[in-house]
């Protein structure tokens, strides 16, 4: 068997070779080696390969040589490439990925997915596009709408499959093949291959090749993993403690919830970690914002729940830290996926409470492992960090949230009530008249630095602190003195 060392070695035409060039790529990784020669040839592929180990370029470079050596015009409101990706962030980057390779090729790449208006997107797709990059929802809108006809599509890749099926994507999945022709190339990659993808590839794929470039469900070897066993309440501040190693520069934090992803965002920044959150509840610019302040280097942490962060292709990630462990175990791979990305050596760390020893177990057994681990339960310094970053940042914002900053300078939604109307909080918890324009204390124009808004604190975990925040104060309903917004004779209706 020929051994390949150079993207020469497997066929690949010059536009692709000096647009590889241009992006400092001279030798292809294993899943590039194996997958590149059997697209050229038209087969079907099952890829199984791990996050980061380039399998974007295994099928985009011959997908790309396959439309040159068999240039045409796309059909109107058509395409003859359709990715399917389960993320806004990673179809953007796959898209990103085929125009940079293709750049020598005049091929045209369009993307679609939710968040965002249909307008741009529609004119996108009237004249037809070489290849399209989209989300399932998205897609089928389109195709629901007539803006978009796949009965001409001649290459199917479905990128990410196993996230796809966790995400709930199984019967759009089927929906969008229906629409496909019959005769057509299918690429599916996937970094696990659990039953059910086994079962899809099985009905979609026709006589595939399988390329497994590493173990099933095993994890990247590069990876230094740990796992630290602490009380859930103060998970927090370990997590703080951490971030005072220097190398810890370019950390990717992952958490079960949305909710949880900006509390710790918030708490880092109170500790002064510069920070900043990513979730499917961000609108798609709160998202960009934030991946781009992450890739720039002006935020050291970016916290993430596991489906935003399918998009996220950031070179250099020092450290990857499990916040939470996953219900799926398979996700633990996907995530400490994202350092030690194309060969070079990264970090590991779970934080695991008592009550998530089940899935550390479900972890190291599909990983096929045993995980080192460290104890920091009973760690008094721990509560005393926590209470000094409370006592001294309470409510401190992530560093690209722009929803406080409006607010702060009078632009957001007013603190006194509707319209600007009402009273407002004044310093040292009397009440101040509401101040439209100047934004003296009180008023919804209050500059930072005065008192905190009486609404829920990001930063508090505690049940009954969150839930008493969250009420609303007791207002007086009948006419009287002090007393008149109390009930008489203790029970309510």
């Amino acid at each position: 068997m020929t051994t390949v060392t150079t993207f020469q070695d497997l066929g690949l035409a010059k536009p692709l070779l000096q647009a590889l060039a241009t992006e400092g790529y001279t030798t292809p990784t294993p899943i590039q080696a194996k997958a590149i020669p059997l697209v050229l040839e038209g087969k079907d592929l099952l890829g199984i390969a791990q996050t980061g180990t380039g399998k974007t370029a295994a099928f985009a470079l011959p997908i790309l040589q396959r439309l040159a050596e068999n240039r045409k015009p796309a059909p109107r409101r058509s395409c003859r490439v359709l990715v399917l990706s389960p993320t806004r962030e990673l179809a953007t980057q796959i898209a990103e990925s085929f125009k940079a390779y293709g750049r020598n090729m005049g091929m045209s790449v369009a993307v679609v997915f939710g968040g965002v208006k249909y307008g741009p997107q529609v004119r996108a797709l009237a004249g037809g596009v070489d290849v399209l990059v989209a989300t399932p929802g998205r897609l089928l809108d389109h195709v629901g709408e007539k803006v978009l006809d796949l009965s001409s599509t001649e290459i199917f890749v479905l990128d990410e499959a196993d996230q796809m099926l966790d995400l709930g994507f199984f019967k759009p999945i089927r929906q969008v093949a229906s629409r496909l022709p019959k005769v057509r190339q299918n690429l599916f990659f996937s970094a696990t291959m659990p039953t059910d993808i086994a079962k899809l590839a099985a009905d979609l794929l026709t006589n595939p090749s399988r390329v497994e470039v590493t173990p099933q469900a095993t994890t990247v070897e590069k990876i230094k993993q740990s796992v630290l066993f602490v009380e859930a309440v103060r998970k927090r501040a370990l997590l703080s403690e951490l971030f005072s190693d220097p190398t810890w520069t370019r950390t990717l934090v992952f958490t079960k919830t949305k909710r949880g992803a900006d509390r710790v965002a918030a708490y880092l920044e109170a500790g002064g970690v510069e920070a900043a959150a990513i979730h499917g509840d961000k609108s798609q610019g709160q998202r960009e914002r934030a991946l781009q302040a992450f890739k720039d280097g002006r935020v050291r942490c970016l916290v993430a729940t596991d489906i935003a962060a399918r998009g996220i292709d950031v070179d250099g990630v020092t450290h990857v830290v499990n916040y939470e462990l996953p219900y799926v175990p398979e996700a633990y791979v996907h995530r400490i996926g994202r350092t030690a990305r194309a060969g070079a050596s990264g970090i590991a760390v779970s934080l695991v409470s008592d009550d998530e020893r089940n899935l550390l177990k479900d972890v190291q057994k599909l990983t096929r492992q045993t995980i080192p681990s460290f104890d920091r339960r009973n760690d008094r310094a721990l509560g005393a960090l926590d209470a000094a970053i409370l006592k001294a940042n309470p409510g401190k914002k992530p560093t690209t949230d722009r929803t406080g900053e409006a607010e702060a300078r009078g632009e957001g939604r007013p603190e006194g009530g509707r319209n600007g109307r009402g009273r407002g909080r004044g310093p040292g918890g009397g009440q101040g008249q509401g101040q439209h324009k100047h934004g003296r204390p009180g008023g919804h124009g209050a500059r930072p630095g005065g008192a905190p808004r009486t609404t829920y604190d990001p930063l508090k975990q505690d049940g009954a602190t969150a839930d008493a925040a969250r009420k609303p104060r007791r207002r007086k309903r009948f006419g009287g003195g002090q007393g008149g917004g109390q009930r008489q004779g203790g029970q309510s209706a």
